[in-house]
Formats: C-alpha cells, sequence, structure tokens
C-alpha cells in the first residue's frame, strides 16, 4: 500500500522542502505523485479548505497511510486535527505523525493521545479567553478607549457634535470631515 505524504507552511516565501526531507530521514520513502504540499496556506485555514489537501483526499484509500512531519500540519486547531484524523480513520487511512514517534493517531493509543492533545489545547483556548476578558476589563477600568483608535481629533468630535445638533445630516457630515457615517454615527451615541 501506498505512502501518502503531506507538507505546509504558511508564507509563499517558505517551503516545504525541509518537512519532505524531515519524512525521508525517518525512512519514508515518498514518490512524486504522493507528496502533497500546500504553500503560503495559513494554518487558519482548515485541512479541508486546503487546495493540496483536498487534491490528496481524493487520491488516498482504504489501508494506504498519510505521514506529516508534525501534528500542527494536519489542521488549524485541535478540533481540525481531530475531525480530519476521525475521517480518515473512517475510511481506513492510517496518519502518523513523526514529532509524535510515528504513533498511528487513527489506533487506540493514537485517540488517546489525540483526546489528551485536545483537551490541553481547549484548555489553552479558555485561558487565553479568560486572560484576555480580564484585561479588558482592567483597561475599562483604568478608563482606556478599547477598540481602534478615533479618525478624528477631540476638538473635531466637538465640531460634529454641534453640527449635528444644528441639523447637519450624518451623510454631509462624514462627506466633510472624510469619515464614514458609522464614525458620525459612533461619535453621536458615545457623545464624544
Amino acid at each position: 500500500m501506498a505512502v501518502f505524504a503531506y507538507g505546509r507552511v504558511s508564507t509563499a516565501g517558505q517551503t516545504t522542502e525541509n518537512q519532505r526531507l524531515e519524512l525521508e530521514k525517518a525512512g519514508y520513502q515518498i514518490e512524486p505523485d504522493f507528496w502533497f504540499a500546500d504553500e503560503g496556506i495559513s494554518g487558519k485555514v482548515s485541512a479541508g479548505q486546503r487546495p493540496a489537501f483536498r487534491d490528496m483526499l481524493t487520491k488516498i484509500r482504504r489501508g494506504e497511510t498519510l505521514v506529516v512531519s508534525k501534528l500542527d500540519r494536519l489542521g488549524r486547531d485541535a478540533i481540525d486535527v481531530l475531525q480530519t484524523v476521525r475521517s480518515l480513520g473512517e475510511r481506513g487511512v492510517k496518519v502518523i505523525v513523526l514529532q509524535l514517534g510515528n504513533t498511528d493517531l487513527t489506533s487506540a493509543a493514537g485517540k488517546l493521545l489525540l483526546s489528551m492533545l485536545a483537551a490541553v489545547a481547549e484548555m489553552e483556548r479558555d485561558l487565553l479567553v479568560e486572560r484576555t476578558q480580564a484585561g479588558l476589563a482592567r483597561a475599562k477600568a483604568q478608563g482606556k478607549r478599547l477598540g481602534r483608535p478615533w479618525k478624528t481629533t477631540p476638538e473635531q468630535r466637538q465640531a460634529i457634535l454641534a453640527r449635528l445638533g444644528m441639523g447637519d445630516s450624518v451623510t454631509m457630515l462624514a462627506k466633510a470631515y472624510g469619515i464614514s457615517r458609522a464614525n458620525i454615527n459612533d461619535i453621536r451615541n458615545r457623545g464624544c
């Protein structure tokens, strides 16, 4: 049965050649027709949305093996990796990640390892959200304005409020100050 290999890099200036060499150094002989690489594709793009990965999925068959150098090459986050591995496992495809000691992620031990990694990733995500919320609350308590910086000066905002009070339209003021209607409405709603 064939061994397929997949590599991915995020920026156009990078190459997947190091990943391929790493796989070959580990003893995997990769035929050119079985090497698939997405270059310039962010890890934020789910596996199923990557052109080369999608192409590989149409060719890989039951009993064959997919090898990657690192777990993050498979998916954008733990959930994406789990879904990708589960889908391949249901099709009878083995998934090997060199970084994890050549463990077949579709085996019982591999599934356990993936579940533990997913739990840790979820905890990290939750902690990140908690830290972010705490930081935002602290900034608000200190009187800091959150969000994008104003496109207008405090004096301009006062003038806009005055002109709104005199009946000037939002559209006219947006054109006069070179900002969007949403900015004018934000100034009016905040009263600043």
